[in-house]
């Protein structure tokens, strides 16, 4: 079974997969934003196989104040053995799909499979390395704070909301991936083809769930800040969350601050997804804002002054309401 040739329009996708690969050689692999109420317009690291592009000199001016390394490309060994690697693994695809083998091919996907955990894990020591390791004598210190991105997704880091996701290039080097692991599955003879064709599906209606599961996100009492007022968030009752189209998460302790930022206009409506606030019954209950009963009461004394709270049933709110009296407000009501 191994020594078969593989279909033809295997041979054509790894073709593909082959030149997509010679394609990431020219454009950015990842990208790390950075948003805070000084750089509206936000700033921009991007990651190459073998160079650094964006902001890098403002982000490198902002991280000396922190105690955090420059970033130059001559300090990392990555820009200069990943292109190799990206060129090996671009010619692996050709000759597999030239000889048809598919012992090789299955041999090219172990090999892929297991560069692409390694790059990861890199990638993550690095940052861990420059959010940690900081100069004692830098301008501002904060006691046990350290300043490692996310390794994919969101994160706040002072007053800068930090942002890391797969570029272009990135996300044809993962498309790659799993093109390469498809047609092992589909090549694998022990299947019948209704198996494959299952298995086929069912692999990707899961990595498309997995990749569009972004949702709200539980909060961390005493370690999370309000994203517009920068308090440390203590009383998770009034809490809630501003989920953006690009999956990005802004904390907030107060509806009022929440209020305060939309209107800000810091954040485009267009790209605005969702807002979601805390169930002051259930602190680990967030709830859809288009869903959400809002209820307000001076004597709540949430921590901006907002007095808001949010339930997701009425009889909740009636028995709140005995002992806080106040009016149910719309969301449209308190935005304006």
């Amino acid at each position: 079974m191994q020594n078969m040739k593989l279909k033809s329009w295997t041979r054509i996708l790894l073709m593909l997969c082959g030149g997509g690969l010679i394609a990431v050689l020219f454009l950015p692999m990842w990208r790390i934003d950075l948003v805070a109420p000084q750089y509206p317009e936000g700033l921009m690291l991007l990651i190459y196989p073998s160079k650094l592009g964006g902001n890098v000199d403002i982000i490198n001016g902002l991280n000396h104040y922190i105690g955090m390394k420059t970033l130059h490309v001559n300090d990392f060994i990555e820009f200069t053995v990943l292109p190799y690697f990206i060129i090996f693994f671009a010619v692996s695809f050709f000759l597999v799909a030239t000889f048809g083998k598919r012992k090789l091919m299955n041999i090219l996907a172990f090999l892929f499979v297991l560069f692409g955990i390694l790059a990861m894990y890199d990638f993550w020591r690095w940052e861990y390395n420059y959010g940690h390791n900081l100069d004692p004598n830098a301008a501002i210190i904060v006691p046990g704070m350290a300043y490692q991105p996310p390794l994919i997704g969101f994160k706040q880091l002072l007053n800068f909301g930090a942002y890391s996701i797969p570029d272009i290039g990135g996300w044809i080097f993962m498309a790659v991936g799993i093109i390469l692991i498809f047609c092992v599955i589909i090549e694998w003879r022990s299947f019948s083809r209704s198996k494959i064709i299952n298995t086929s599906v069912l692999f990707f209606f899961t990595l498309i769930m997995v990749s569009c599961n972004v949702g709200p996100e539980e909060f961390k009492l005493g370690t999370d800040n309000c994203y517009f007022c920068k308090m440390t968030i203590s009383d998770s009752r009034f809490g809630a969350e501003i989920l953006t189209k690009k999956g990005k998460i802004f904390k907030f302790d107060d509806m009022r601050c929440v209020v305060n930022y939309l209107n800000s206009k810091e954040l485009p409506d267009a790209n605005l997804k969702d807002i979601f606030a805390i169930n002051f019954c259930n602190p680990h209950q967030l709830i859809n804002i288009k869903k959400a009963l809002l209820f307000k009461s001076d004597q709540f004394r949430s921590p901006m002054g907002g007095n808001v709270a949010a339930f997701d049933n009425m009889d909740s709110l009636k028995i709140v309401q005995t002992k806080y009296p106040g009016n149910v407000i719309e969301w449209k009501e308190l935005k304006n």
